[in-house]
């Protein structure tokens, strides 16, 4: 769909912000004042528990720009983003969090980086305004992400992704999309610019350590067969084990020697009955997935919108 109308699309999943949305919006709005472009705006309610969707209906009334969606229950932020890219119009796609921790203002920078040519820019910041836990989860997804995907670059919430990327972005129709890592299969030619960052300023974060974990599984799971290569390994090593272990006692009967504990035969076997439950869960882990894709369980449902 081509447009000449939109120049910026902000599209921001929203989850339990009804204290921090107004701010945000009127914030945006200076932001892009500043720069005499043309932008809209998508907030995508993620089925919040407070009054956020009235807060967000207020903010419509207000705003011609502004468009409006709500989910039918909590699919999470990534889904909620999947969504947002299927409305989009206009050539750049920015993303932001609902809670005021990257501050609007920071948008002209990502901007800027684009112009310099790159598909994508993330906005990244030297420490996260986190909780040391969260910060410590945060660390580990972008472990896992460079691993997984073979990049170098960080990634965070606050990205500018170029119209055609995200045009690519939104062929995938699995139940469990992951942003940066769908980013990563389209383009390698990602920036980064350095951002602010602060704490947040009111609620309480909807990424739940739960639901960091759940991004983790999500990431390794439907990107990669690491955890499989890593079942394998572990089932090498311990049947290398095992097996020396047996040549071990072997040459200890053949000799005369008494063969004896217990103690040793149960650790054994609780190690390896562990090993085999491990493989047999990460196996499970992949065939519920591959189920759940097969049944075409959806990223997203609307309940309602104005767009």
């Amino acid at each position: 769909m081509k447009t000449t109308e939109v120049t910026y699309s902000m599209i921001i999943p929203v989850y339990n912000a009804e204290k921090t949305l107004e701010e945000l919006i009127s914030r945006i709005k200076q932001a892009f004042s500043s720069l005499d472009v043309t932008y809209e705006i998508i907030l995508i309610d993620d089925n919040s528990r407070d009054n956020s969707w009235e807060v967000i209906k207020r903010l419509k009334r207000g705003s011609p720009n502004l468009r409006i969606i709500r989910l039918r229950r909590n699919f999470g932020q990534h889904n909620a983003i999947m969504c947002g890219l299927h409305f989009f119009r206009g050539d750049y796609v920015i993303t932001i969090d609902d809670d005021l921790q990257i501050p609007p203002e920071e948008i002209p920078k990502l901007i800027a980086g684009a112009a310099e040519g790159y598909d994508v820019v993330y906005g990244i910041y030297d420490r996260k305004k986190h909780n040391l836990l969260k910060n410590f989860g945060s660390f580990l997804i972008g472990c896992y992400y460079r691993k997984i995907f073979h990049m170098s670059n960080q990634v965070s919430a606050f990205r500018i992704i170029k119209r055609e990327i995200a045009r690519e972005i939104i062929n995938y129709d699995k139940t469990f999309p992951y942003i940066d890592g769908l980013i990563s299969w389209n383009t390698g030619n990602i920036g980064e610019v350095p951002v602010k960052h602060y704490r947040r300023g009111a609620g309480i974060s909807g990424y739940s350590i739960g639901k960091m974990v759940k991004l983790a599984f999500d990431m390794v799971t439907n990107f990669s067969a690491f955890p499989i290569r890593v079942a394998s390994l572990l089932g090498v090593l311990f049947s290398l084990v095992g097996f020396l272990l047996a040549l071990y006692f072997f040459f200890r009967f053949g000799l005369g020697m008494p063969v004896t504990g217990y103690a040793s035969m149960l650790v054994a076997v609780t190690i390896f009955s562990g090993v085999q439950l491990l493989t047999i869960g990460i196996i499970g882990e992949y065939i519920a997935r591959v189920h759940m894709n097969i049944n075409r369980k959806p990223q997203y449902v609307i309940k309602d919108q104005d767009i």
